[in-house]
């Protein structure tokens, strides 16, 4: 019997399927980092990144209008994590994001540990510093910056394509039906959450026209998920 692609290999992995560009999923890795280390289980458990490019979906950038409507409203949910309004001009923002998923992929080579970090360090550099996060020389700053990822051997694999099938085939994954939205956790077991603990919905028009309003915001979702992935390592013992 095939096991579910959503799913993660090993008990001890977490699988994100989410974007880059998209600001509930930057409160979602953000708040799973942050459980993981309040409970004690870095080193322990593992996050799977996996890519829900809404590029993709959509047929169209992610519009900064949309963007820019959602950073004070999802920022406000957990400050922490690290927001800001675009600064620069119109022209240097980003128009895609598959180069850095590709990125955040081919690091997956080095280690789970050096793919999660470089995850993080590009939401970051995003989200709260303002950066073109597309730009080749952007991602191998920011991984650099990690001091975990091997700057070189991720230059290789971005220069010579070798993990953009994984992006495309995640995508594949995703657009059948199996995954919902940007983000989607999904543990062993095969419990899922899609946009964990939040409800949200648009006022006055769809994403780019219209505003968020965020009807419930539980941040307890993430405590709850990952000692359940803990929980199932214990089991298996």
């Amino acid at each position: 019997m095939n096991r579910d692609p959503r799913l993660p290999d090993s008990l001890d992995t977490i699988v994100v399927f989410s974007d880059l560009n998209c600001s509930f999923a930057h409160l979602a890795v953000y708040r799973l980092h942050e459980a993981r280390r309040r409970l004690g289980l870095e080193g322990r458990l593992w996050f799977d990144h996996r890519c829900f490019p809404l590029e993709l979906f959509n047929r169209t950038v992610n519009e900064r209008p949309g963007v820019d409507s959602e950073v004070s409203v999802v920022g406000a949910l957990d400050p922490g994590a690290g927001w800001r309004l675009w600064q620069g001009p119109d022209w240097t923002y980003p128009v895609t994001m598959l180069p850095p998923l590709e990125a955040v992929q081919a690091a997956k080579a080095q280690s789970l540990h050096a793919s999660e970090q470089l995850d993080l360090g590009l939401r970051r550099a995003f989200w709260a510093e303002g950066r073109c996060i597309s730009l080749r020389h952007e991602i191998l700053d920011v991984a650099a910056s990690t001091g975990v990822v091997d700057v070189g051997a991720l230059a290789e694999a971005l220069d010579d394509g070798r993990a953009r099938r994984a992006v495309m085939d995640q995508f594949e994954t995703a657009r059948h039906g199996r995954v919902n939205c940007s983000p989607h956790v999904f543990l062993y077991d095969g419990t899922d959450v899609a946009n964990p603990g939040v409800r949200a919905r648009w006022v006055n028009g769809d994403f780019g026209v219209g505003f968020p309003v965020i009807d419930a915001d539980d941040p307890t979702v993430y405590t709850d998920l990952l000692a359940r992935a803990a929980e199932l390592i214990c089991e298996a013992a």
